[in-house]
């Protein structure tokens, strides 16, 4: 199993043989560059992208400022997903920032193997049913969680964010402000 999309949907599910060629006919591999723009303003999100390398951010503009709501790196999804799930516009940009390699499945063809195949259906429910969960922590983490705490836990999770990501968007996607951030940072 070569494809790296693949590899890593086979240790949330089993497919088989069939459901397997089925999908790698509809995934698209594409090397992108740094700055590349997924999903657009005000556009429906027409395609779900698994990330084999590289970095994403998920945003939008409020009171003229960009807010970070999700990162996405290796081994991630990167998705407008409500406007995936519902085909309508949503104010989520996602955007690339490095240069990246994607496997990318349509709304459209993920659909059409949701009615040929039920292991790809059942695979849809529990990428969903995972996608919720973190959605849900995401929220008890900027709503219970002290700054300190949430700054603790993306070290823990994925301790690279900070030299990737510029600490502004990081500050954003924490909930804080940038001099909250420095000070933190100074202080551990």
């Amino acid at each position: 199993m070569n494809n790296p999309f693949l590899e890593a949907i086979s240790h949330i599910t089993t497919l088989s043989s069939i459901s397997q060629s089925a999908l790698a006919s509809v995934l698209k591999r594409l090397a992108l560059e740094k700055g590349h723009v997924l999903v657009q303003q005000n556009t429906v999100c027409q395609w779900v992208y698994f990330i084999e390398s590289g970095l994403t951010r998920t945003y939008y503009y409020k009171d003229g400022k960009d807010v970070t709501d999700w990162l996405s790196a290796e081994g991630q999804f990167a998705v407008s997903i409500s406007s995936f799930i519902t085909q309508q516009p949503d104010r989520r940009i996602v955007e690339l920032l490095e240069p990246s390699v994607l496997w990318a499945i349509s709304h459209q063809d993920l659909e059409k193997l949701y009615q040929q195949h039920h292991e790809i259906e059942r695979l849809g429910r529990l990428l969903a049913s995972q996608g919720l969960l973190l959605v849900q922590q995401r929220f008890d983490e900027l709503h219970f969680a002290t700054a300190l705490e949430r700054y603790r836990n993306l070290m823990a999770l994925n301790p690279t964010i900070v030299q990737r990501v510029p600490l502004g968007m990081v500050a954003s996607y924490l909930g804080m402000s940038a001099e909250t951030l420095s000070r933190m940072r100074a202080q551990i």
